[in-house]
């Protein structure tokens, strides 16, 4: 009677979420996707949030030490216990970047983003110009090795890509080397 019961509570559990009904319970916390917020002057900056890596360590600690007879032969062996704990081993960070503004994320720009990522060997797609899954993937693989991790492009990188044109002073720089 009891499997019975509970076995028509899951059903009718599934046939309200399969009509839209919400669940009883809250859905798994999910983190902060990346944003992009455009300030006064209409540059756009991405915001992203690096969850902390926590890991869980366990270590055998000496309660008691061994006993040992006059001869040096041990008369009573040491005795540990295990200790289990968690260990933060890289803080949660928010990172706030410049980055392309949405609308000059073209097909065109993005076509050339595919390529520039496939001649580095990150990016293994059709060049579709479309800001996609594996675009997005690959943007965050390439600015992991010297920035940051996000699937947002970052000014910086799209310079090192050769897609925007370099500042002034970058320019500075190049001509005098």
């Amino acid at each position: 009677m009891r499997k019975t019961t509970s076995a028509m509570a899951f059903c009718g559990l599934l046939a309200a979420c399969a009509n839209g009904a919400t669940l009883p319970f809250a859905p798994l916390p999910v983190f902060d996707a990346p944003q992009v917020e455009k300030d006064a002057s209409g540059r756009c900056f991405g915001r992203d949030v690096t969850p902390a890596v926590i890991e869980t360590v366990t270590e055998q600690v000496l309660v008691r030490p061994p006993e040992m007879a006059a001869d040096g032969s041990v008369t009573t062996p040491a005795s540990f216990r295990t200790v289990t704990r968690q260990e933060i081993t890289q803080e949660r960070r928010e990172v706030l970047f410049e980055t392309i503004c949405p609308e000059d994320l073209t097909p065109e720009f993005v076509a050339s983003l595919q390529r520039a990522l496939q001649a580095r060997g990150h990016y293994r797609g059709p060049i579709s110009g479309v800001m996609d899954a594996s675009t997005a993937l690959a943007i965050k693989a390439f600015q992991r090795i010297d920035s940051h991790d996000s699937p947002l492009l970052d000014i910086e990188t799209a310079r090192r890509l050769g897609l925007i044109a370099l500042t002034p002073e970058q320019l500075g720089t190049v001509a005098a080397q």
